[in-house]
C-alpha cells in the first residue's frame, strides 16, 4: 500500500472524519473525492481511478465505492462512461458541499427490512383472490420482460399487492413511499435506468417463490424468498457497471468481426 493509499484508509477509518455525524462510508469516501477535487488532484477531463484502485485506496467495499461515485456524478461533477471509468465533468468550488439523496442500495436495504416482514404478515392474511391476482401479475412480468422498453408496472403492482395483504395501512404507506423514491431519487433513478440501459429485468423465478411461500401460508418462506430476491436486487444493481460495459465490449467485438469479415470477401 502506498504511502498515500495508507492515509487516505487512515483518514476513512477515522472517528473526526463524520463516522461520529452518522455518515455512511460511501458519504465519507465521497467527500475525500470531492476533497481532492477542490485541491487540484485532478483536472476538468480527467480520470478517476479505477473503482478497484479506489478500494485499495481508501479501504473501502466496492458497493461503497460505487455509491460514491453515483452520488458526485448525480451532483454533475464527474461522468461515469460505459467501460471506461469516470472522469471529472466540473471542479466544486470551496464554497461548495456535497449533497446526498437516498441511494438505490440504500432503499434497497430498507425494502429488504420493510419488505421481508411485509411478506410474512401477509402469509397469514392473503385472500385466494390475492394469490390469484399475484400469479396473473408473475404473467404480465414475464410479458413485460419481453418488451424493448423496460416497465415495471408488473413489479411493482406485484409488491404493493403483498403490502395490501397484510392489512396494515401503515405497511402500504411505508412501501408506496420506497417505490417512489426509487423514481424520485436522483441517485436511485440514476442506478435503475443504468440497470435498464443493461437489460437487467425483473426475475420471474424469485418473485414465483415467493407466491409459493405465500400460497403455501408459510410466514418464514415467504420472508426468505422475499429477503433472497431483494439480496439478489442488490446483487444486480452491484454489477450494473459491469453488465453496461460487457455489453459495449460486445458491440466493439462485433464491428471488428463484421469489418474483417468484409475485408475477407
Amino acid at each position: 500500500m502506498t504511502a498515500r493509499a495508507k492515509g487516505s484508509a487512515e483518514k476513512m477509518s477515522s472517528a473526526d472524519d463524520g463516522g461520529a455525524s452518522g455518515d455512511r462510508i460511501y458519504q465519507r469516501l465521497a467527500r475525500h473525492v470531492f476533497d481532492d477535487l477542490i485541491a487540484g488532484r485532478y483536472e476538468i477531463g480527467s480520470r478517476l481511478p479505477a473503482e478497484r484502485e479506489l478500494c485499495a485506496e481508501y479501504g473501502a467495499s466496492r458497493p461503497a465505492v460505487r455509491e460514491a461515485l453515483i452520488a458526485l456524478e448525480v451532483q454533475g461533477y464527474i461522468d461515469i462512461r460505459v467501460g471506461s471509468g469516470a472522469y471529472v465533468r466540473r471542479l466544486p468550488g470551496r464554497e461548495d458541499h456535497p449533497g446526498f439523496a437516498i441511494t438505490a442500495f440504500e432503499l434497497t436495504e430498507t425494502r429488504l427490512a420493510f419488505e421481508g416482514e411485509a411478506a410474512a404478515l401477509a402469509a397469514n392474511h392473503i385472500t385466494d383472490d390475492e394469490i390469484a391476482r399475484l400469479e396473473r401479475l408473475l404473467e404480465d412480468m414475464t410479458a413485460e420482460n419481453l418488451r424493448a422498453k423496460v416497465t415495471e408496472d408488473a413489479d411493482r403492482a406485484f409488491h404493493m399487492t403483498i403490502a395490501q395483504a397484510t392489512r396494515n395501512a401503515g405497511i402500504v404507506l411505508m412501501i408506496e413511499e420506497l417505490w417512489r423514491l426509487r423514481s424520485t431519487s436522483p441517485a436511485c433513478a440514476l442506478l435503475h435506468n443504468k440497470a435498464r440501459s443493461a437489460k437487467i429485468r425483473p426475475v420471474v423465478a424469485e418473485h414465483r417463490r415467493i407466491v409459493e411461500a405465500l400460497k403455501a401460508r408459510a410466514p418464514q418462506a415467504a420472508r426468505a424468498a422475499m429477503r433472497a430476491h431483494l439480496a439478489a436486487v442488490m446483487d444486480h444493481l452491484l454489477f450494473t457497471t459491469e453488465e453496461l460495459a460487457l455489453e459495449e465490449a460486445r458491440k466493439t467485438a462485433a464491428g471488428v468481426r463484421a469489418r474483417f469479415s468484409t475485408i475477407a470477401e
